[in-house]
């Protein structure tokens, strides 16, 4: 059943520059952490990538993931996650990127992009939350 992010902290993922922590795990069993941009639509957290890269290979539909988030303005304020991919999907990543970046880096468009390279939306059901600050 899915969980809800508290009014209080969605900041966090929607206003603020707070760079989340993205917990995968690769087919082999191994965890790895990727510090990511985010943001929501509805009650599902977003996160974009480049398919190839790792965090694209373990984050399959179904995948089980959790997420940290900290304030930037106060360390003792943050929210995690625990959830799973419901959807990968392609429609929309470009555009959604862009909007990443002016976010975090305050441009229109995101000037990290390799040329032929394929963006990707994750979006993750929250299945518990838990908060503290």
């Amino acid at each position: 059943m899915a969980a809800h992010i508290p009014e209080k902290f969605r900041d966090l993922l929607t206003t603020k520059k707070a760079f989340a922590q993205l917990a995968t795990v690769s087919p082999n069993g191994q965890p790895q952490v990727t510090p990511v941009w985010i943001d929501t639509e509805g009650d599902l957290v977003r996160v974009n990538s480049a398919k190839g890269r790792l965090k694209d290979r373990n984050m399959v539909q179904g995948a089980k993931v959790a997420v940290s988030i900290l304030d930037p303005d106060d360390p003792y304020r943050h929210l995690s996650l625990r959830g799973r991919v419901v959807e990968v999907t392609t429609k929309g990543a470009d555009a959604h990127i862009d909007a990443l970046a002016k976010k975090y880096m305050g441009v229109d468009r995101y000037p990290l992009r390799k040329p032929g390279e394929e963006r990707v939306i994750y979006k993750i059901e929250p299945l518990s939350v838990a908060t503290m600050g």
